[in-house]
């Protein structure tokens, strides 16, 4: 319902003043539900601005008498979270253990991350702020505090299982990270690159450690960091990668990150 075209800046703005005004900002097409008769629509309850609300698609559902679809509302905080509510949908599409699997398979590659780091007995985990929208500054939270700690980084900002929380230039400038990942969620590597004016062009910028040792990281947070899905996986792997690049090869640079 809102311009995603402008800067980090105005989309922050359109989205707030839309919620001040007590609106949500998507509209669900209860006419193309009407037609393709669902028996199961899934939703969510974490965050009224990623995604539909779970008032939204009560409201369009209440248009929809013949199929009568059940609805299944999600909100998955952290990755135990995500591990359940990936059983809770294959038991709602019978498919349960095939749910399983993947949460199995899930849990088996993140475990492996971990243990390769235990293995080769690393002690040093570097700084690192996980930067989910740029212009206001807001660190990432939910599961990405959990992914940092899983592939051998000390998280700055954002608390596990939290919801990602705002933070200023002057608390990052405080903190001066080994490394910042920046990941704004609904953003790809190109958008993300084309936002970073933003931070570069402010004067204590070129003194950060993470600036002046080469290692700020743009991230495909939409499709890896922002989603609570399988691929989680892969965005544990894309922090190992930049964390400790002398463990872990580049397998997903120019795909899920790239250098500034």
């Amino acid at each position: 319902m809102i311009d995603v075209d402008g800067t980090s800046r105005e989309i922050d703005e359109r989205v707030k003043q839309s919620l001040k005004d007590a609106l949500s900002i998507y509209r669900v097409d209860s006419e193309k539900l009407r037609e393709l008769q669902p028996t199961l629509i899934i939703t969510q309850t974490q965050c009224e601005v990623c995604a539909v609300s779970l008032s939204d698609v009560e409201a369009a559902v209440c248009q929809i008498v013949d199929s009568k679809p059940e609805i299944l509302a999600l909100q998955p905080n952290g990755l135990n979270d995500v591990f359940e509510e990936i059983i809770c949908i294959g038991e709602s599409l019978a498919v349960r253990e095939r749910a399983e699997m993947v949460a199995g398979e899930m849990s088996g590659r993140l475990a492996s991350i971990n243990a390769r780091l235990e293995m080769q007995n690393v002690e040093l985990r570097p700084t690192i702020a996980c930067i989910e929208w740029i212009d206001p500054l807001m660190a990432a939270g939910n599961w990405v505090p959990e992914l940092v700690e899983m592939a051998g980084g000390t998280n700055l900002f954002g608390d596990p299982g939290q919801h990602s929380p705002w933070m200023t230039w002057d608390d990052l400038f405080a903190s001066d990270p080994d490394v910042i990942a920046v990941m704004p969620c609904g953003f790809d590597i190109e958008r993300t690159r084309s936002e970073m004016p933003a931070l570069t062009e402010l004067p204590e910028w070129p003194s950060l450690r993470a600036v002046t040792n080469g290692r700020v990281f743009l991230t495909d947070g939409n499709q890896y960091f922002n989603r609570p899905g399988p691929r989680l996986v892969d965005s544990a792997q894309i922090l190992a990668e930049i964390l400790h690049p002398d463990l872990f090869p580049a397998k997903l640079e120019g795909i899920g990150w790239q250098k500034l």
